[in-house]
Parts: C-alpha cells; structure tokens; sequence
C-alpha cells in the first residue's frame, strides 16, 4: 500500500517549511518530484540532496504562482521531463496586513493575499489538472490527484491576531476544493484540502515560541502542543496513494484537536 515509485509528486512552495517537508516525505517513499518555489538555488540544493540520498528523480521549477505563463513553464517541464503527474499540490501562499484589524485593513493587501492564496490555487490546479486529464485520456498515467494546502483558519474565527483576509482565502480554498472534486470526478481526479494548525517552520517559529502564542496554544489545542515536522506527510500521503481514489471532497484538519473544540 503507498507505493509511489515511478509516480510524480508536484509540490509549490517546496523550498521550504510544510512544502519541503512534505516533497521529502515523498521522495523517502520512491516518488519522483517537480519542486516549485520562487527561490531556484533553494530547489537545486535539495534535488541534489533528495535524489542522492533516495535515489529519485527531482526536477526543481522556478515558479511565480500568480504568473500563468510561469505556471504553465512548469507543466512544459514537467511533460518534458516525466511526461506524466499523478499529484500536484497548492501548498505555496502567504498574506499580507496580518495584524490590521477589518476596519483599517487595506485594499492593496487583501488583493496581494486573494491573488497570492486563491488566485494561484485555482491557476495552478486549472494547468496541471488538464494535464492530469490528457493524460489519463491517452493512457500515460492512471490517476490524478489534486491537494490544497488551506489552514485551520480556513475553517473557523480566530482570537490570537487579525488576519481577515488570510480567513477568507483558506476559506474559499476549503470551497473550491469541493467544487473542484465534484468537478474533475468523472476524469478520475480527486480534490481534497488539508488544513494544518500551528506547524513550527523557518516563518512561524519566532511567534509560536513567544510567550503569547505558548499560552495562546494551550488554551486553545487539546494536545497542548504544536505540530513536529513531519507530521502534515501522513495526511497528504493518504491523499495523493492510487488506494485513496474513493476520497475526493474532502477536509482534513492536522491541528491537534484545535478545530474540534
């Protein structure tokens, strides 16, 4: 069960924090990889890395997510390298205004985070999903699997910090993947989302360790801690094996409790 050898693992936002961890989680199981991320020497250092030490094929992509002709470039590579991919996943984003209250949060940042954490979502599924289904109509692969990467926050309020737009976009995330699944079933491609609480990663680990946001978790996540490195791959795993192909539609939080209470 779980064999992804001679399979390809796509992955934005791959050079670093939930991304690297994930495409290396992979790599260990024997998937072949198209890394993606805007920093390249980042990439290369880790296909270096990866395929040396796994014995995996890894093609890293310069990549802007909210540019559709770099988007496209990576599928161009990505046929022309494996000719086939069974799993893409929307992991890159970030936000804009994190502090601003809804009232004084401007215009210019709540387009820089919609265009950044939703646009792209939908821009980079459209590419390789009509990928996937080509293929799958031709034969060169059996399966396709599409995994976005929303948040915790994309499915509940929450007290520590404003961030209202990063809310709506992991939000509407949650509710593309629905849509999208319904959607691309019929061409045997499954969409589902995943929602991580607090991962400790290069970006969050100087917030997560303050004092605030230690007595903030807490109260606030049933196993009283934040997520290890390493423990986002198992849900993504189970979502991109060939075995989870009645599974579409679906949100899976990896938060330690923090949305069951």
């Amino acid at each position: 069960m779980f064999n992804f050898k001679g399979r390809v693992v796509a992955i934005t936002g791959a050079s670093s924090g939930l991304g690297k961890q994930m495409a290396e989680g992979f790599a260990k199981l024997g998937a072949n990889l198209v890394i993606m991320a805007r920093r390249l020497e980042r990439l290369e250092a880790s296909a270096k890395e990866w395929s040396e030490k796994y014995g995996v094929e890894v093609l890293p992509v310069a990549c802007d997510i909210t540019d559709a002709d770099s988007i496209a470039n990576a599928v161009a590579k990505t046929k022309e390298t494996f000719g086939h991919c069974e799993v893409i996943i929307n992991n890159a984003g970030g936000e804009r205004g994190t502090g601003t209250p809804l009232v004084d949060f401007k215009r210019e940042d709540w387009d820089f985070t919609v265009n950044l954490d939703l646009t792209s979502v939908f821009a980079v599924t459209k590419a390789f999903a009509g990928y996937m289904k080509e293929n799958i109509e031709a034969g060169n692969q059996t399966y396709g699997r599409v995994i976005n990467i929303s948040s915790i926050y994309g499915l509940v309020g929450n007290l520590a910090i404003p961030t209202i737009a990063y809310h709506a976009t992991k939000g509407a995330v949650v509710n593309f993947t629905k849509g999208a699944a319904a959607e691309l079933a019929p061409a045997g491609i499954t969409v589902n989302v995943i929602c991580p609480g607090y991962f400790y990663t290069e970006l969050t680990t100087d917030t997560l360790n303050s004092d605030f946001f230690q007595e903030f978790a807490n109260r606030t996540v049933p196993m009283k801690r934040y997520g290890k490195e390493g423990e986002l791959n198992s849900a993504a795993v189970f979502l991109a094996a060939e075995e989870s192909s009645y599974v579409t539609g679906q949100v899976i939080a990896v938060d330690g409790g923090y949305t069951c209470i």
